[in-house]
């Protein structure tokens, strides 16, 4: 009812996952390493191991240079012996230099191509693993498949990011730790010993802040499963969002969810920030020991000072590398976690549910006699309610059998079980005399085509996706394409494309409409050609003329092969054909039309007089045996016999004069005998039709009276309508109470959620500002699925837009992480001039002690300082890192749904990408702010303040080591350069694979039903591949110049020691500042280089940064939606006034041409014409979806740009034909963005709503009633059941216009008959109704009909007059042409 109801169904839906992902050990990230990785992974790790090394030679050599500097400052050495020994280490250095470069520029490229690897081959096996799970998998899916496929888009990639180059650092460090800890024991261990006594209680302490992370990530993920899942269901009913003001309400569910999920990356950086201050402090507090100790074993002469300082070196090493895994173990962690995640869906193949058996039999022919048993089936997703009950039908070969039934009886079961999508619970279905269950799927589905009422479309050629039809798809001549186009009267749409056949559809068919989608279907489905054909509501979007040819193509098409029609279009049978009609899973009625309509009762009984004669329609006699054309034949659209038979679109009635109801007890009508034939069927099922003669069963079509519009009925007062003028004054209410709703909301997220535009604009100047949408014109070259190719964002820039997102509490939390990220550099220079005075203590003669117990304490301080600063500084700076990627991701999603509705019909603003962009793309932005910025202005700082200082001890020497910087800088802008071209290039191929991912798995079972799977597979495959070369060849670039920068830090390292050396001889400085001068720029230096090997993972979130920014961007309130300011109480006429519209996504086919139109208030009018005549792109226009191109849209006079378009939408209210439905409670869905303390919101007035839409009585049969949870995760429903839903969410607002765009298309004929009592009730009350359809009974329900052809009025008026009139568009209309 509100978004509490939501968030709470989101909160308490878990998927198995999690609890695997709970329990992730460490091998999870090789979860997905094959044999043929091996080589790859221990080339990776034998290049980690000796790269490792490199720090302890390192540590070695540096003692060894002290130790000569040692000796000089002592007075133990001359000048010319110093520069001696320097230069012989130096040239040790030089060569250490050369190997680290190699090494390091092998391992970092090998642990790349590692990760590439591990991506490509979760993407394969995740690929094809869910092509094996059977449809139960994915109804049970608790958070919908839209949304487990976002996540795991995004599991991938933490994968691969973790296997790659942080998981080598961690065993490169991990080398050099114990190698550095090696050395030490071998140089003085019991000094090491001592030094590192406190290392075991320290590793217990991390070991116990590491658990309690793990439990954080895991409801993180689950949280953000949720805000995916909320965007996508927005984003893909945003006609819904739209035309019922439910953007605010979006947003701010939106907003809730992404909350609670910062809430528990808190508590992750929180633990990570713990850990890395609690190390800074034993890292630097191990020097009291350490040094008392050392100096201890000095003074007595048991050791050398160079073995002492080559000891404390190896253990300060051996624990700054395990200081430098913590910034990664928050990336390993994730990894660790989705690998775990993504094992865990594979190998739930197979386990939910029964064993299904797989047969392997593919007989050479088939017949197509289908035999259906005492069968008994529940979805998995309601197991509460059956679907079928012990149902048995009998589907003779050669035979074209119908199926028909109320919204929600089991038409569309039957051919799903005959599909194999599941498995019946009871009874068998046989094939030819074969059990199902025995027969290889595969052939199955080759023998069998199913056509559904939503006919999906894949993102290529019209000529492809005919194509699909046929295995050898590529074979398919276009000749053969035209003879299946013609069979669903195609041509003139293909002739009207841009390239014809050769124009690509779009993501889901996008650039078609819902009939034409449905002719490429019925075409594909010519093509094919199988001997067994069901269709499933195939026709229900098309317009009477095209239904009526396509079905006379149809039957011509199919004569002698097995034909089964699930329809409640009682017009689609012809006399001779015989019908199974089905009631809550139960056949209650079975027979020959021309048999059944000779009965009393029941939907085929025999007719009362009709208050409308409709004309006759014409068919072709079937044809004999031996004249039946081959499988290609073209298809003849000429005269046929007549028969006589009753025109209607949806109904199983039609609208008859009153009559005293009568009592209909489901049953056999005996005379189904008379017929040849019957005789077969009704002895095939006499036990059956026996065991359903039993009296007392429901009724399921009891004829129900039409009075006239303003007759009023016993039951009329329950449905009460408010007068014209009190509803007036609820209007206004209602939207003033909206609008305090959404002010109260915008209020809340302004106080969270702040992002100018202008500030933001300054700060990253992007060029999508300058065109009105926001964007470059669609030829430009993309880079991603979101918009133009572009260069990075600058990440200079990118930061600039943190300061004008926070809240004031968060600009404190970013100044003081800042300040105790200066505080942390500082304390490096601080640390280094301490270390170095601990140094010189082995220079002095006496005292030496003391000193040294004196200055091991000042590290003490200086190290629990920069403990408590460090860990201040990491957790303030994620959190506020957090906070900005948030705002951002809330300015983002308001932008979206804030965008006009044109916006979304561009293929790259598909909803997959837009949700991979507020997902994976935020959550790697983040740590630009969280992990790199607080850490570059650490180094920053560090540099600087070492820099200078070392100026003031000894400029010369620091000049010298400054020479190296040009170098080191063109070496790492190199690196960066290429990296970050080569990171886009593969965030490219990512998203073009994530896109066939989603494509496939979204449609899953039109790609089973077309046996498609082979063929997305290998283009999948080809995808990945691709993505691997890219990847392949980004590791080879990016290692180069990796090795280059990481060995040009020893270069200098060498360079300064040796120069120290001249000056030292030169006796310009004494040793002491020289020593001090060494440590200050050698600690700098390493710092700096660290920085390097974030590159990477910078350049990736610089990626995805600019992506987000790209869409927190978007033009705001600034479309054709928010130029009017007027609010208008009452609706007044209706104007069109020389109307023309052309569809932006269309340019090349006008839809209006010149419309003019007037439609009075409270009345109601039925807009008819044929597919394509512009009827529900008025509709559009009414509520302000689209401006016209030229022409105005007057509302009393009043032009539409003027109006206040929520207020308009608040008093217009759209039921589409295809209703859009939210994953939430059936309550929640009626009472859909309204406020939730409105009283239209009430449940008294949710349940009048249902009632009056005719579906109260089903929701309350359900366990939780209104209660019930649906959409993507939820129950699943029947398309009527839906679409009552969709008709009572729009009473709810008690509209002044309702339109029903062919809002009873999947509606049986009770409960059409029902809606058309709701319309003419609606009209009494003074509501008007404009009623889109192609059924001549719901106009017959109107007071006017409007008939359009070619996007212009072509005759308006009675739909009695119209209907008889001689010649009349209408009349050509219902007499199929």
């Amino acid at each position: 009812m509100n978004a509490d109801i939501q968030d709470q169904s989101l909160q308490g839906r878990r998927g198995s996952e999690t609890t695997q992902a709970s329990k992730a050990k460490w091998r999870s990230l090789f979860a997905f390493t094959t044999h043929s990785h091996v080589l790859t992974l221990c080339l990776a790790l034998s290049l980690s191991l000796a790269s490792g090394v490199i720090t302890p030679v390192l540590s070695y050599l540096l003692g060894k240079l002290f130790d000569a500097f040692t000796s000089f400052g002592a007075g133990k050495s001359d000048g010319s012996e110093l520069i001696s020994k320097v230069s012989r280490y130096c040239i040790g250095l030089t060569a250490l230099g050369a190997a680290s470069g190699i090494l390091h520029a092998g391992y970092f490229g090998f642990w790349l191509v590692f990760g590439e690897l591990q991506a490509k081959c979760a993407r394969d096996s995740l690929f094809a693993g869910m092509l094996e799970k059977d449809m139960e998998w994915y109804d049970m899916r608790k958070d919908g498949t839209e949304a487990l496929i976002q996540r795991l888009q995004t599991q991938i990639r933490e994968l691969q990011m973790a296997t790659s180059q942080p998981f080598g650092f961690a065993v490169q460090s991990t080398v050099t730790a114990l190698s550095a800890l090696g050395l030490a024991l071998y140089t003085a261990w019991d000094l090491t010993l001592i030094t590192i006594a406190t290392i075991p209680f320290a590793a217990i302490i991390l070991a116990w802040i590491s658990a309690k992370m793990q439990p954080s990530i895991d409801a993180q993920a689950v949280e953000l499963s949720s805000a995916s899942k909320l965007a996508n269901n927005a984003l893909q009913a945003i006609d819904t969002v739209k035309c019922f003001n439910g953007q605010d309400f979006e947003i701010f569910k939106y907003a809730r969810v992404i909350r609670r999920a910062a809430k528990k990356y808190l508590i992750q950086a929180k633990a990570n920030a713990l850990q890395i201050g609690f190390v800074r402090f034993v890292t630097l507090s191990m020097f009291v020991q350490g040094f008392w100790y050392g100096s201890h074993v000095v003074i007595q002469g048991k050791k050398e000072p160079g073995q002492v300082l080559t000891a404390f070196w190896s253990c300060l090493m051996a624990l700054q590398a395990v200081e430098q895994i913590l910034p990664q173990m928050l990336v390993l962690e994730k990894g660790r976690a989705a690998g775990a995640t993504l094992a865990a869906i594979l190998s739930q193949m197979g386990r939910r549910g029964r064993v299904i058996m797989t047969g392997n039999l593919a007989p050479q022919f088939c017949e197509g006699d289908i035999e259906v048993r005492n069968v008994s089936f529940r979805y998995p997703s309601r197991p509460e309610q059956p679907a079928l009950r012990s149902a048995s039908f009998f589907f003779p070969a050669g035979e074209t059998t119908f199926v028909i039934g109320k919204s929600g009886s089991g038409k569309s079961t039957l051919g799903n079980l005959l599909m194999r999508f599941y498995e019946p619970i009871d009874g068998e279905i046989s094939i030819d005399g074969h059990a199902l269950q025995t027969l290889d799927v595969q052939w199955l589905r080759n023998n069998i085509t199913l056509v559904q009422q939503q006919s999906v479309l894949f993102n290529e050629s019209v000529f492809k996706n005919i194509a699909f039809g046929r295995r050898d798809w590529d074979k398919v001549t276009r000749e053969e394409v035209r003879r299946s186009i013609e069979t669903a009267m195609l041509q003139h749409t293909i002739n009207d494309l841009p390239m014809g056949l050769d124009t690509v559809v779009g993501t889901g068919g996008s650039a078609m409409s819902g009939g034409q989608r449905q002719r490429v279907a019925i075409a594909r489905a010519r093509l094919r050609d199988t001997p067994i054909l069901i269709l499933d509501e195939a026709t229900s979007a098309l317009d009477h003329i095209s239904k009526g040819l396509v079905m006379n193509a149809v039957r011509e098409w199919r004569q002698g092969k097995t034909t089964i029609i699930i329809t409640h279009d009682l017009s689609q049978i012809d006399e001779d054909e015989y019908a199974y009609i089905l009631d809550k899973g139960v056949i209650v009625q079975e027979g020959y039309r021309y048999a059944l309509q000779k009965g009393t009762d029941g939907p085929l009984g025999a007719p009362r007089r009709p208050s409308v004669t409709f004309p006759t329609s014409k068919r072709l006699p079937k044809l004999p045996e031996e004249n039946r054309r081959p499988s290609y034949a073209t298809t003849s659209t000429g005269p046929r016999g007549s028969t006589v038979s009753m025109r209607s679109h949806d109904s199983l009635n039609i609208q008859y004069l009153p009559r005293p109801q009568s009592v209909y007890v489901p049953g056999i009508f005996r005379a189904a005998s008379e017929h040849p034939g019957s005789l077969r069927r009704s002895s095939q099922f006499e036990p059956f039709l026996n065991m359903n003669r039993i009296s007392g069963l429901p009724s399921m079509f009891t004829p129900s009276p039409y009075g006239s519009p303003h007759q009023n009925s016993s039951t009329d007062a329950a449905f009460d309508w408010p007068s014209p003028k009190s509803r007036r004054q609820q209007v206004q209410d209602l939207t003033l109470v909206n609008e305090l709703h959404q002010t109260r909301k915008s209020a809340v997220g302004t106080r969270k959620i702040r992002l100018p535009l202008r500030r933001l604009s300054e700060a990253v100047p992007m060029q999508t500002m300058n065109s009105p949408t926001g964007e470059r014109p669609d030829h430009a070259n993309t880079s991603d699925g979101l918009g133009p190719r572009r260069q990075l964002a600058p990440i200079k820039k990118i930061l600039l837009t943190i300061w004008p997102t926070l809240s004031w509490k968060h600009r404190l939390s970013l100044i003081t992480g800042f300040a105790c990220a200066a505080v942390h550099a500082a304390a490096t220079p601080v640390f280094s001039w301490v270390f170095s005075k601990l140094l010189s203590t082995f220079f002095l003669p006496e005292n030496r002690s003391r000193e040294a117990l004196k200055w091991s304490l000042s590290v003490f301080g200086v190290g629990g300082g920069d403990a408590v600063v460090a860990y201040l500084m990491h957790y303030l700076l994620e959190s506020c890192g957090q906070a900005w990627v948030d705002c951002l991701r809330t300015e983002a999603m308001k932008r979206i749904v804030d965008q006009p509705r044109a916006w979304f019909d561009r293929d790259k603003n598909n909803v997959a990408s837009l949700i991979e962009c507020l997902d994976r793309n935020a959550e790697e932005m983040r740590n630009l702010l969280g992990r790199f910025a607080g850490f570059m202005f650490v180094v920053v700082v560090m540099l600087l303040t070492a820099l200078v200082w070392s100026l003031l001890v000894c400029w010369k020497l620091t000049l010298v080591g400054l020479a190296a910087a040009p170098f080191m800088y063109a070496v790492t802008k190199s690196y960066q350069a290429v990296n970050g071209r080569w990171e886009d290039r593969s965030n490219e191929a990512g998203t073009a694979t994530a896109a066939i991912f989603t494509e496939t798995f979204s449609n899953v079972r039109t790609v089973r039903a077309l046996t498609l799977e082979a063929y997305l597979h290998k283009k999948y495959l080809k995808s990945t591949e691709s993505a691997l070369n890219v990847g392949y060849r980004r590791s080879a670039y990016s290692s180069i110049f990796y090795g280059i920068s990481d060995s040009g830090i020893v270069f200098a390292t060498a360079l300064i020691f040796y120069y120290g050396a001249v000056v030292a001889a030169s006796r310009a400085f004494t040793t002491q500042n020289i020593v001090t001068v060494f440590s200050m720029l050698l600690f700098s230096f390493s710092n700096a280089n660290a920085i390097i090997a974030f590159v990477p993972q910078i350049n990736s979130s610089c990626a995805t940064a600019t992506r987000l920014l790209r869409l927190a961007h978007l033009p705001h309130k600034s479309s054709h939606e928010h130029t009017g300011h007027i609010r208008i109480p009452a609706l007044g006429v209706i104007s069109f006034d020389n109307v023309h519209f052309t569809y932006p996504s269309r340019p090349h086919g006008s839809v209006l041409n010149g419309l003019n139109l007037k439609l009075s208030p409270n009345t109601s009018i039925a807009l008819v014409g044929s597919s394509g005549s512009g009827k529900s792109t008025i509709a559009s226009l009414l509520l302000g979806l689209y401006p016209p191109t030229s022409g105005i849209v007057t509302f009393d006079s009043i032009p539409c740009s003027e109006l206040h378009v929520p207020s308009l939408r608040s008093i217009i209210v759209v039921v589409p034909q295809t209703p859009q439905i939210f994953a939430a409670s059936i309550a929640a869905n009626i009472a859909y963005a309204l406020p939730e303390h409105s009283t239209l919101a009430s449940r008294a007035a949710i349940e009048r709503a249902a009632e009056m839409a005719g579906i109260h009585s089903f929701i309350t049969s359900l366990p939780r009633g209104y209660q019930t949870l649906i959409g993507e995760g939820g129950t699943g429903l029947s398309g009527g059941q839906l679409q009552r839903i969709a008709i009572a969410r729009a009473l709810a607002r008690q509209p002044l216009l309702l339109i029903l765009d062919e809002a009873t298309s999947a509606l049986d004929g009770e409960s059409a008959r029902s809606i058309r009592d709701l319309v003419r009730r609606l009209t009494s009350q003074g509501v008007g109704v404009l009623m889109i359809t192609h059924d001549g009974e719901m106009m017959s329900a109107c007071e006017e009909v409007v008939v359009l052809k070619a996007g212009v009025v072509e005759e308006r008026g009675p739909f009695r007059f119209l209907a008889q009139k001689e010649g009349g568009e209408l009349q050509r209309l219902l007499s199929d042409g």
